[in-house]
């Protein structure tokens, strides 16, 4: 099936303490204008919030923003329950403050693609988009 049937639904989270949601709320705003449909939970989420609300929103993909240092936790924490609530097709990225050797572990562990400050707001869309072409039926 095509994505035409209906835009990717993405939910945008900030997890934990970080209260710097300016970075988030540009990519929200970004991929709203790439076409997809965007639900931003604000700040200061659980993992458990923000797969609880992936759940209820019927989320393709899942974007954390996470500048606090806290990504070995935060991101391992929500592939374990996006597991256990067998949503194994749902994308998680994100971006933030992430050394590149976190970011490869964070992959291995089956996080996708992780985006640096900087990175072109439609390289970002193009990727989820791509990602969930490939992975997701509509």
């Amino acid at each position: 099936m095509s994505n035409s049937k209906r835009p990717v639904r993405v939910l945008v989270a900030k997890v934990g303490l970080d209260g710097h949601d300016r970075g988030a709320k540009v990519i929200a705003t970004a991929l709203r204008d790439a076409g997809m449909e965007v639900i931003y939970t604000g700040l200061r989420q659980t993992p458990e919030m923000v797969v609880n609300a992936a759940l209820q929103e019927d989320v393709d993909a899942i974007g954390i923003s996470i500048l606090s240092g806290a990504h070995m936790t935060v991101f391992p924490k929500v592939i374990q329950l996006l597991k256990e609530k067998g949503m194994t097709d749902v994308l998680l990225t994100g971006g933030g403050i992430i050394p590149e050797d976190d970011m490869k572990l964070l992959n291995e562990m089956g996080v996708g693609k992780l985006f640096a400050p900087g990175t072109a707001t439609s390289d970002i869309a193009s990727y989820i988009s791509d990602w969930t072409a490939k992975h997701r039926t509509f």
